[in-house]
């Protein structure tokens, strides 16, 4: 599992889409956490907003990436 830093408390789930390369615009990645396509700690996430810490996983289209701090 890949592991992609944040350098703040927290990153909300759209960013965090972004800066991973699972999407390429915000538009993307609203759209595939409102289709419900985003698992969040395995889970379908459907926050576009929604904090993610440290220790917190994503996973959408078979990978999934650990939110890591610094």
């Amino acid at each position: 599992m890949d592991k992609i830093e944040i350098h703040s408390e927290f990153i909300k789930l759209d960013a965090f889409l972004k800066l991973s390369g699972l999407a390429e615009t915000g538009g993307e990645a609203k759209l595939m956490v409102a289709d419900g396509e985003v698992l969040v700690n395995g889970e379908v996430c459907t926050q576009r907003g929604k904090k993610l810490r440290p220790g917190d996983t994503v996973s959408f289209g078979g990978e999934t990436l650990e939110v890591a701090g610094e």
